[in-house]
């Protein structure tokens, strides 16, 4: 049996009663073009960019991958993993990236189900420790997430919170 497929069986047993449904974007590979779109408009980067991770995610080239909630067809939430979140600490990698959930779905405890989802898929591929950069203070401590130092931000005037989830 395929482990990670395992880890996702074990995953959905604990949340059967969210209505959404938490899924890689390797379960739902006709989602890519959809995500990239949704990604891109959240975060303005590159649609080709998040096309270019995706697409070496599904072709199995990477381990990093996308995560997404659904309700219904429709993306309310999402991120991915990616080698470096746009910071001069390229030492510290993997990072999370992108994530976001809707405003409308917000406080519903989604995010914290994704990051669960990602930590516990990239540990069951030995993957640990994750990375992640932000600004907010308080969110992720409540899933595990340290704080370990200040960083860089490419093309950013002000330093940024780094996180680790080992």
């Amino acid at each position: 049996m395929n482990l990670a497929l395992g880890v996702f069986g074990s995953y959905k047993e604990k949340n059967k009663k969210d209505p959404y449904r938490y899924v890689t974007l390797r379960e739902r590979p006709e989602l890519k073009d959809t995500a990239a779109d949704w990604f891109h408009e959240k975060w303005g980067v590159p649609r080709a960019a998040y096309l270019e991770c995706m697409e070496a995610y599904l072709s199995q080239e990477t381990e990093y991958g996308w995560y997404l909630c659904l309700d219904g067809d429709k993306i309310i939430g999402g991120m991915g993993v990616i080698e470096n979140d746009f910071h001069d600490r390229k030492d510290l990698t993997p990072n999370v990236c992108a994530v976001y959930t809707e405003e409308e779905y917000r406080g519903r405890g989604i995010a914290g189900k994704l990051l669960d989802m990602v930590v516990e898929d990239m540990r069951s591929k030995g993957i640990s420790p994750l990375y992640l950069v932000t600004d907010h203070v308080g969110f992720y401590e409540k899933y595990g997430w340290e704080f370990l130092c200040m960083v860089q931000g490419d093309g950013e005037p002000d330093m940024t919170r780094m996180y680790i989830h080992r």
